[in-house]
């Protein structure tokens, strides 16, 4: 039977009606600090923990609940004769009941403020009180949720006990409490890139209809230490709820966007772009990216790193498109595509930022396989038309692509290797740089056509490259005359140039470095095609 609790909160919310609550059953109340003040303005009768254990708070409030007439209280195990014996001999009373939160150490470290605030900011007392409460949950029952007073009352209320399978239940949910609290206190103090364990944490934003298929079940979690504009911290203006693949496409078609300070739309179809676009003004872009393949643009995913306006909105409204990401929405773009039921709308703040990396970006992405972690650095190499220096050379050793490579690893490319006769002109440098940001984004192995700043056709998830080369070629239906070609890969033999040259293309972007570059280098002068290599390879998996 509860009898005694303890009360000690960072975040007040909903502690007074619940510490009411439970007064008015008979409990007696154990406070700390500001929670204590806060119940007593309110007319609760309140025990200071400091009654309790005859020591004040001291050193700033480090030390106030770190003592035996506490710890000995959640711990003692009351069908253990010893563990009564032992309370009895030294005077410690038990407390069945507490509710703690934690500082907001997360918070705070999105601050950026200096390191001796911010270590402050990492409770002792809490999550030790937590776990001894955890520990000992068939005795004490824990909260570290303010969304659990409501029920845990209703109980007492109701029942005048938790039953065991809830304690459990809470103790459970403390201890994922504390592991993801010191999991970002780790990740603060860590200075290795890849150290010997690593600990995520992540928070539950919504259960699935299903997953991928059906006959799966799913769940979205998002990371405790958001800094970045991305899908997880999107909020839904409109539209029914998303599903598994929703999100998977939205992040896609987010982290195209994401790479051009221009205008730019991204259309997403199960993963893979079918069709991107820069422009000066952003409708222009989203007609361009959708006309790109209208046929594989049904049911959709668009993203804009820009404000949807209402000619985007009026450009849409008679399509199938499932779901629309964007900076904001326009008021009347808003009213109109909300018209359509079902049509999910995303506002995603900050996404024009990342290009001219104006906001924080995680520095790591990972892929869980069964058993295992693969964790990688995010690191593509700023590059851009303007200061990019273009070096001929038809002969290039593998020392000098690896250079390359080097650099790329340092977070900038300088300088790209012209390998045949033909120079691409600066505008050709402008679409060929445009191909690879976007091949970056499309599934191994992939090959992509563009033209003035717009994909005309795309390869994307094939076993050999020559066959992604054939798939962008038939997409393209005509229109990669003039286009630039970019490749994810080195090609390893030359049919992938001889496949571009029948379809019309005259500049090629790849990363070099195949014991057959000779071959390839000499198709593309036979066709007389522009070749660069930038030693970046682009696998997407």
């Amino acid at each position: 039977m509860i009898k005694r609790a303890l009360l000690s909160v960072y975040d007040k919310k909903g502690i007074v009606e619940f510490a009411a609550g439970l007064a008015d059953i008979g409990i007696i109340i154990i406070s700390t600090g500001g929670t204590a003040a806060l119940l007593r303005k309110s007319g609760i009768k309140v025990t200071e923990v400091s009654e309790v254990t005859k020591f004040p708070e001291m050193m700033g409030g480090r030390v106030k609940t770190l003592h035996p007439k506490i710890h000995g209280g959640l711990l003692c195990k009351r069908e253990d004769p010893s563990h009564v014996k032992d309370a009895k001999m030294h005077d410690i009373e038990m407390i069945d009941l507490i509710a703690v939160n934690l500082y907001p150490f997360e918070e705070t470290v999105k601050q950026r403020i200096a390191e001796e605030d911010t270590v402050e900011m990492i409770d002792i007392g809490g999550p030790s009180m937590i776990r001894s409460a955890a520990k000992n949950f068939h005795d004490v029952a824990v909260l570290t949720d303010s969304e659990d007073y409501k029920q845990v009352l209703a109980l007492l209320k109701t029942e005048k006990e938790i039953p065991l399978a809830k304690r459990k239940e809470l103790a459970a949910k403390a201890f994922r409490k504390t592991a993801s609290y010191d999991a970002a206190i780790a990740q603060y103090f860590s200075k290795e890139a890849f150290p010997e364990k690593i600990v995520l944490s992540f928070s539950k934003r919504q259960g699935m209809r299903y997953g991928e298929n059906p006959y799966q079940e799913a769940a979205f979690y998002v990371s405790d230490t958001l800094v970045e504009p991305c899908i997880a911290n999107a909020e839904q203006l409109h539209g029914k709820e998303l599903s598994y693949n929703n999100i998977m496409d939205a992040d896609a078609a987010l982290e195209i966007v994401k790479e051009f300070s221009d205008p730019c739309t991204a259309v997403i179809k199960h993963a893979n772009p079918s069709g991107v676009a820069l422009d000066q003004n952003i409708s222009g872009a989203l007609a361009k990216a959708y006309n790109a393949d209208p046929l594989s643009a049904f049911g959709c995913i668009i993203a804009m790193n820009r404000m949807c306006d209402l000619e985007c909105a009026q450009f849409l409204k008679d399509k199938f498109v499932e779901v629309i990401i964007a900076e904001d929405f326009k008021e009347d773009a808003r009213m109109l595509l909300e018209k359509k039921k079902n049509i999910r709308l995303l506002r995603v703040k900050g996404i024009k930022e990342c290009y001219d990396r104006g906001c924080r970006h995680e520095k790591f992405t990972g892929k869980k396989v069964i058993g295992g972690l693969l964790i990688q650095t995010r690191n593509f190499p700023i590059i851009s038309a303007d200061t990019v220096n273009i070096i001929h050379n038809m002969k290039p050793t593998p020392d000098e692509v690896t250079a390359l490579t080097e650099e790329a690893k340092k977070g900038k490319l300088s300088k790209l290797l012209c390998v045949t006769k033909k120079k691409p002109t600066k505008e050709q440098l402008k679409d060929l740089l445009f191909a690879m940001k976007v091949c970056k984004h499309v599934k191994s192995n992939s090959v992509l056509y563009a033209k003035d700043l717009v994909t005309v056709g795309i390869g994307a998830g094939q076993m050999s490259r020559v066959d992604a080369a054939m798939i962008a070629t038939t997409k393209s239906a005509g229109r990669a005359k003039g286009a630039v070609m970019a490749s994810d890969a080195f090609f390893p033999f030359r049919d992938g140039i001889d496949e571009a040259a029948k379809a019309g293309v005259i500049a090629i972007i790849q990363p070099g470095g195949s014991v057959r570059d000779k071959e390839v280098i000499d198709a593309a002068n036979e066709h007389g095609i522009a070749m660069v290599f930038t030693g970046v390879r682009l696998f997407l998996h």
